[in-house]
């Protein structure tokens, strides 16, 4: 396919799929690469996880969005913001593992949602939207049973890892502001940045997989779930939707986590889950995007 053809496809992607499915695909992704990456600390070790992540999506997208190009043909302004997400992706994937590694996986996606209600609230100018997002706040809290832990050095990496992930939100915006087809160009370009920072990193923890080839697809398994088709949604999603939007949509996290957990996992949800799932969906079903 063309470069040209293939960014037809996109934007027509785009255009043509509402962007709270794009989202919907994201949401489910965004939780099985975790489950695949907890399962490989024991045998890679938390910065080998994250090494084969990253390294697995800068492989899958450099074919397709030939970031060597982008960052070349790139102004001065947007190179900046293409290195700016690419230490963000580094940094925030790394923190999230270690995060994960020392502490419940509860508590880390409560912190991330912190840092997004912030920016959701930032942006929403109405009325209405305020009240939308009231019931996804409330609906999420109901959802997430957040336990209290005494760990540092964990609480740090989450700390870290929920700042970044508003920066995530910003600058990953501020790329899909050319369209969906360039915004998945400059992905592209920002994860390749972001495996050279993780190269000498966790290359050394990653090497002891090499001899290991249901390993070595795990980890890539990891990388295709957590980085690949989630960020590549996320940039069809933030092309049509205003960036206050977007984040209120990532409550959809927590509820679409429960319902995979009992399709998947056959962990049936308890009222209380259903009540934040129906608060989360009333909330997103509230909301009206800036025109």
């Amino acid at each position: 396919m063309s470069e040209i053809a293939r960014s037809t496809a996109l934007n027509r992607a785009a255009e043509a799929v509402p962007p709270h499915a794009w989202f919907g695909v994201s949401a489910v992704f965004h939780y099985l690469g975790p489950s695949f990456a907890v399962l490989l600390f024991p045998v890679v070790g938390v910065l080998g996880v994250a090494w084969f992540r990253v390294a697995t999506a800068a492989l899958v997208f450099a074919p397709i969005t030939r970031p060597w190009r982008t960052l070349r043909e790139a102004d001065s302004g947007t190179r900046w913001l293409l290195i700016g997400l690419g230490v963000c992706l580094a940094v925030m994937n790394t923190s999230f593992y270690l995060a994960l590694d020392k502490l419940p996986m509860s508590l880390v996606a409560a912190m991330e949602f912190v840092g997004t209600v912030a920016v959701a609230l930032y942006g929403l100018r109405t009325r209405r939207n305020v009240f939308a997002l009231v019931l996804t706040v409330v609906g999420v809290v109901i959802l997430i049973d957040v336990k209290w832990v005494s760990n540092p050095l964990g609480l740090f990496w989450a700390t870290l890892n929920a700042a970044l992930f508003v920066g995530y939100i910003v600058l990953g915006h501020k790329a899909s502001g050319a369209g969906a087809s360039r915004g998945v160009e400059r992905l592209g370009a920002a994860m390749a940045i972001a495996f050279v920072i993780l190269m000498p990193i966790g290359f050394l923890e990653a090497v002891r997989a090499f001899g290991m080839p249901l390993v070595i697809l795990a980890g890539m398994g990891v990388g295709i779930c957590s980085s690949v088709i989630p960020y590549a949604c996320d940039q069809l999603a933030m092309s049509r939707l205003p960036r206050a939007s977007f984040a209120l949509l990532l409550a959809l996290l927590p509820a679409s986590a429960t319902i995979i957990a009992a399709i998947v996992l056959a962990q049936i949800p308890t009222l209380q889950d259903l009540l934040g799932i129906i608060l989360v969906m009333l909330g997103i079903a509230v909301h009206r995007p800036a025109r």
